[in-house]
């Protein structure tokens, strides 16, 4: 079992309540750093004070996080689409709803889970809860994601990611009308500093830059291209929220209401990472692959173009021509 670590930092000035200071200072939730703080594992210059605490400038808070319990992750017998596969790489169609490692709160069910029941090696260079994953899609954002089965290729994989040589492209429907055909937001993300559990647009927060392109125009929302420049937590959902146009579904980011108009099921955002083209991390051959609509996306499509679109028959996004673009 790992160590416990420990944590200390300088109240500053006005430094906000307890709880909301630690959770800032250590990117946890509030309700985490409360925990803490309950448990003993938080002092103010060698006492302990309750999460209200507001404490003054120049008092030393230490915190003690506990070592994360043991745990083995359990290889699954779940079902995945592969789309692509060698020994270096393989890439999974991710359905809306599964997790992609596990966490607290979810131990199992996990893309991981599932992998690891497939059997055959992934790659060590991340921790055994993130075997082989290359970059994450979230819970409810399903498609096209990169895993890798060997280190050299997980290596090179991370390199080209951060050079941003991976194309990612993701289809979005989004509430209301964007302004123009083609727009790029370009906002630091970190997190909500009201919320530890949403993302937000923060001065201070890491670079992200999206670039989107309209593709359609409906009575009450708008088909957009995404493209991907950076790969922060959450960024596509928080950048179309930032200008006013929530992924339609997206509870977290104001998007959820309105769901039946669109034929959405409930907790299901329209959101899919359709095109994903990157470099064989051995080979240097081209890799271009393609993730048509998931059922439950299609059906919200057809409501939301209305009857006079006839797309039911199609593929959608080969008819509103997501893919007429370089890759």
């Amino acid at each position: 079992m790992s160590s416990s670590q420990s944590h200390a930092l300088t109240a500053p000035d006005d430094a906000p309540r307890l709880d909301v200071l630690i959770a800032g200072h250590l990117d946890i939730s509030r309700n985490q750093a409360a925990t803490l703080i309950a448990e003993g594992r938080v002092m103010i210059d060698g006492r302990r004070e309750k999460a209200s605490y507001k404490a003054r400038a120049g008092e030393e808070v230490t915190v003690e996080i506990p070592a994360a319990p043991n745990r083995d992750v359990i290889a699954e017998d779940i079902p995945l689409s592969i789309i692509y596969e060698d020994d270096d790489v393989l890439v999974v169609d991710k359905p809306g709803g599964m997790v992609v490692h596990p966490a607290p709160g979810n131990w199992t069910g996990t893309l991981v889970n599932a992998l690891k029941g497939r059997g055959g090696p992934l790659s060590a260079v991340t921790d055994e809860f993130r075997e082989g994953i290359v970059h994450r899609l979230d819970k409810e954002t399903s498609g096209l994601l990169l895993v890798a089965r060997s280190d050299r290729a997980h290596r090179v994989l991370g390199a080209a990611l951060q050079a941003r040589e991976i194309t990612r492209r993701y289809a979005a429907l989004t509430w209301g009308h964007v302004t123009e055909e083609r727009i790029t937001v370009e906002k630091p993300i970190a997190r909500d500093p009201r919320d530890r559990k949403r993302m937000a647009v923060v001065n201070t927060g890491r670079p992200a830059r999206t670039d989107l392109t309209r593709l359609a125009r409906f009575d009450s929302a708008d088909l957009l291209r995404a493209h991907l420049h950076t790969g922060r937590t959450h960024q596509i959902r928080v950048h179309l929220a930032s200008v006013g146009h929530p992924v339609v579904g997206d509870d977290t980011y104001g998007g959820g209401g309105g769901r039946k108009l669109v034929s959405l099921p409930p907790r299901r955002h329209f959101l899919h990472a359709a095109w994903l083209v990157f470099r064989h991390p051995v080979s240097g051959e081209t890799i271009d692959l393609r993730s048509p609509l998931p059922e439950e996306l299609h059906r919200a499509l057809v409501a939301a173009a209305g009857p006079d679109v006839e797309i039911a028959d199609t593929n959608p996004l080969e008819f509103f021509g997501f893919y007429n673009v370089d890759p």
